[in-house]
């Protein structure tokens, strides 16, 4: 199992529209994903313009499909003008 973790640096402005965005569009487009299991958005505590998206899928093909999927890359502009960076880093999943 794959885990992914992206931090996003969010425009202070564009929060609530960033979380629309991944409630509306992000989430279900991903949930039809072969091999998706799970995407879950986290806000920083002490930074509310600081997320961080962890999602799971059965293994690095399914992750990396998902990645190059045509459905991903047309959310990408989108997505992009709500945030000002973002980092990824990716995970086994052992136990």
């Amino acid at each position: 199992m794959i885990e992914r973790h992206i931090t996003f640096n969010v425009h202070a402005d564009k929060t609530a529209a960033f979380e629309q965005f991944i409630a509306r569009e992000y989430r279900p487009a991903m949930a039809k994903s072969p091999g998706f299991v799970k995407v879950e958005l986290l806000r920083e505590a002490e930074c509310p313009t600081r997320y961080q998206m962890v999602f799971r899928f059965e293994d690095a093909e399914s992750a990396a499909g998902w990645r190059t999927s045509e459905v991903h890359q047309a959310l990408q502009p989108a997505l992009k003008v709500l945030h000002e960076g973002m980092e990824i880093q990716g995970y086994e999943v052992i136990g």
